[in-house]
Parts: structure tokens; C-alpha cells; sequence
């Protein structure tokens, strides 16, 4: 647990209303995984934006965030305004400076480095925007300002597109009807409208030849994690991410600003997927020998509470098209947990959530596999005699490590349990005893420990 005291800088952002903020969990994850003794804090401000400023910082606060409904009305308290803020409008950070803060806008910066952390260049390429909003408008500046050649700017009433494009140089107004006008080719494409945020919500443009033309797609929601916009693009095969990319980055920046540091992509992802637990749910990390039950076991947990299933030793067949035993044969057990240890920081890049992982019985013989899972999710240790698991793999020969065992298996199951089982028990959370349980009875003992 963090201490607190007299030499605890604080950190918070000012908002109403503020009680779901998610700002909580990047920010005291980044002071942990830097070692700065600070808290962040969400601050409910009822009205005076200006006093709660003023006070903040005689206070000695060492940066705070701003959202809604204060982001424009807060610039009139600050000593200085960056460039990039003055031009989109909007202030969301505030950085100490001389007689009090200096204001910055990392929204639009957040999402240029989400991008970037996708591999999504900008410079020289050509966007479509959907949405006139704020955020629209926002997005648009980001897009010039990152080189963008044209912009078009898509929404029902045209004359708000128009008022944009009116501001800005590579921006061209169009009806939602007018879609068909853009031009053949590839396209960035963003989803800057509130339809996806309700459950009925559907999409402010129902044509495949449109989203066909997104190189890549991004909505600037990400709860629900999968909405109209995104499940569209995954129909037709396109890249796509959602907006807590954004809320990452936004606030890596800021804290970047604050303490002058650099955050890491590692932390970042490490961030990334503490914030995706909270939003979406955690995943469930199954370990342990094989024949364990962590495949039987994993599916039926997935099935019950509507989980994603995940068998890492399937992804790495898949991946490098041939079987395991084919793998062990030809480049050794070390070149798989090569092959392992790659697929887990993958998985942790990419931010999987309410997903139930079953893992390969000796992933956990490599002290980085290990710390991988624990960033991933829960991870429960299925545990069982090895009597138990002679019965259950006995008549199995696509096991690598168990063939032409013959006479010898039970021994051989004996040595490489003894071998491994410490490392099971302090990889994981929870130990299961699955011994005498049913699969139903093992499945429930680990989602109620979630």
C-alpha cells in the first residue's frame, strides 16, 4: 500500500461530474512504476473553477488535469497558455509555472501517440472525420498539425462541418448523405460522434463501400469497448482501435509535463492494461501441468461468463504453422519458450480483457513469462497429484516432452512436476485443488476468486 505523508506531492483533476474518471489508475500506476511519491486524486468542483485553481496551486499541487464541463472556462485562469491548447480551444493540463499554471492541451497529442504506438503515420497521408463536435474539431487540428494532406469532415448538419473547414485549411465539409463524393483511395478514418456510447445506438453511416476505404479506423469512445463504428471495421478486416488509447496517452503526457521524465512503451503498455481491467473486466490466467484441465476448464469458464478463450499453445502452432511436437523437434524447447514468451507481450500490447488464458505447463519456468502473466490478468495455478495427471495424459503422445516416455512416465511425470511445481505456486494468485472437483466446481472456485 503507497504511503502517505507531509512529503506526498499531490496530483488530481478537477471535474464535474468526476466520480467515474479513470485518471486515478494511469496516474498512480505511472508513480509506482517511476518511484515518485505522489497521489492523484478526482476533485469535485461544483462551480468556481477559478478559486479551485487559485487555491490548488497556493496549495503546493504539483499538476492537475481538467474535464468536463471546465476545459474552456479554466483558460481564463491560468498565467499561460501552450500554442497547440490556443488553437484548439481547450485546456486539459496544468503545469506550474511562475504565479500559477501554465495550460496544456494533451488530448490531440495523446491521440497523434496512439496512433503512433500502432505504427499509424499521418504525415502525407488523407483523413475522413465524422462528427462537428468539439472533438471533431479538435481531431482535425491534430490532423494539420501532423501533416494530414485533406481532411473531410462528415456530419448531418452540414453548416457545422462548414464552420469548421472555415478555420482550418485541408478541411472540406460534406452531409452525412454526401459520403459517396469522397474520392477512391485510403483513408485515416475517425469516429467523433456520441453514437456507440448507448446500447441501441447504430451506425451514422451504414454503407461497406464507405468504411471500405479506411486504411485504419479510430473512435474516440471506448466505452463500450466495441461500438457500431469498431465492429464494423472488424467485419470487414480493417485496423482499428478505440479511444482509451487516447485516455492513455493524454495522460502519460501529462505526466511527462509534470515530473520530466520519459515513459516507456513498457510502462506504457503496463498502464494500458491496469486501465483495461478496470474498465472491461480481468482477464483469468490459467497455469499448470499438462493435463491439468486449464483447456476443459478455460473453455467452460469462457462459455458460463461469456469470456474470450485463449490457448497460447494453439496461437503459437498457428503462428508458426506447424505442431509443437514439429517445433520441439526441429529448433528445441528453448526456441518455444522464445515463441511463448514473444506471444505473451503481444497479448499485453495488445490490451485483451475478459479473456481466459491456458497457458503451455512450462511457460512459467522463465521468470519474465511469469511477470507477463501477472500483467495480464489473474493467474490461477490448477493444481493436481501426479497420479492424477498420469490417468489423464497416459494415452496422450502429442505431448513432446512425455514421448517414448513408455515404461518410464509416471517417473517422468513425477521428476518434471517436482521440478516445476514451486514455480506454479509463486506465479500464481490462487491455488485451485482440483482434486475430487468436478469441472463445474473448479470453474466456479476461480471466477468467484477473480
Amino acid at each position: 500500500m503507497r504511503s502517505i505523508d507531509g512529503k506526498t506531492k499531490l496530483l488530481g483533476v478537477i471535474g464535474n461530474p468526476i466520480e467515474h474518471t479513470l485518471s486515478p489508475v494511469i496516474h498512480n500506476t505511472l508513480c509506482d512504476l517511476k518511484g515518485i511519491k505522489a497521489v492523484y486524486v478526482p476533485i469535485h468542483v461544483e462551480s468556481d473553477i477559478a478559486a479551485a485553481v487559485k487555491g490548488f496551486y497556493a496549495a503546493g499541487a504539483a499538476g492537475l488535469n481538467v474535464t468536463v464541463p471546465y476545459k474552456q472556462s479554466v483558460m481564463e485562469s491560468v498565467v499561460d497558455i501552450d500554442d497547440l491548447a490556443k488553437r484548439i480551444g481547450a485546456v486539459n493540463t496544468l503545469v506550474p509555472a511562475e504565479g500559477g499554471y501554465k495550460g496544456y492541451n494533451t488530448d490531440m497529442p495523446g491521440l497523434a501517440r496512439a496512433l503512433n504506438s500502432k505504427g499509424v503515420e499521418l504525415a502525407g497521408k488523407k483523413a475522413v472525420v465524422i462528427g462537428a463536435g468539439g472533438a471533431a474539431r479538435a481531431v482535425c487540428v491534430m490532423l494539420e498539425e501532423s501533416g494530414v494532406e485533406e481532411i473531410y469532415l462528415l456530419n448531418r448538419s452540414v453548416d457545422k462541418a462548414e464552420a469548421i473547414a472555415s478555420e482550418l485549411t485541408k478541411v472540406k465539409a460534406l452531409s452525412l448523405t454526401d459520403h459517396a463524393k469522397i474520392p477512391e483511395g485510403k483513408y485515416v478514418m475517425f469516429q467523433c460522434t456520441s453514437l456507440g456510447l448507448k446500447e441501441s445506438d447504430s451506425l451514422a453511416i451504414d454503407d461497406d463501400s464507405f468504411y471500405e476505404k479506411a486504411e485504419y479506423g479510430y473512435d474516440l469512445i471506448y466505452n463500450p469497448a466495441e461500438t457500431p463504428f469498431i465492429k464494423k471495421l472488424n467485419s470487414l478486416g480493417i485496423p482499428n482501435d478505440n479511444g482509451l488509447t487516447m485516455l492513455l496517452y493524454q495522460g502519460i503526457i501529462a505526466f511527462e509535463y509534470w515530473f520530466d521524465v520519459n515513459v516507456t512503451q513498457d510502462e506504457a503498455d503496463i498502464v494500458l492494461s491496469e486501465l483495461c481491467r478496470t474498465l472491461y473486466g480481468s482477464n483469468i490466467i490459467l497455469t499448470g501441468y499438462m493435463g491439468s484441465g486449464k483447456t476443459t476448464v478455460g473453455k467452460a469458464l469462457a462459455e458460463k461468463y461469456g469470456m474470450t478463450f485463449i490457448d497460447t499453445d494453439q496461437l503459437i502452432e498457428e503462428k508458426a504453422g506447424k505442431a509443437i511436437s514439429k517445433i520441439f523437434e526441429e529448433s528445441g524447447e528453448e526456441a518455444f519458450r522464445d515463441m511463448e514468451t514473444e506471444l505473451l507481450k503481444e497479448l499485453l500490447r495488445k490490451s485483451i480483457s475478459k479473456s481466459v488464458i491456458s497457458t503451455g505447463g512450462g511457460i512459467v519456468k522463465r521468470k519474465e513469462n511469469c511477470e507477463l502473466l501477472r500483467r495480464i490478468g489473474r493467474v490461477f495455478y490448477l493444481e493436481a497429484d501426479s497420479d492424477t495427471l498420469y490417468e489423464r495424459v497416459k494415452n496422450d503422445d502429442t505431448r513432446p516432452l512425455l514421448k517414448d516416455a513408455g515404461d518410464e512416465l509416471k517417473d517422468r511425470i513425477d521428476t518434471m512436476l517436482s521440478k516445476r511445481e514451486g514455480y506454479y505456486k509463486l506465479s500464481a494468485e490462487h491455488i485451485i485443488d482440483t482434486k475430487g472437483k468436478t469441472l463445474k466446481e473448479i470453474a466456479e472456485e476461480v471466477y468467484i476468486n477473480l
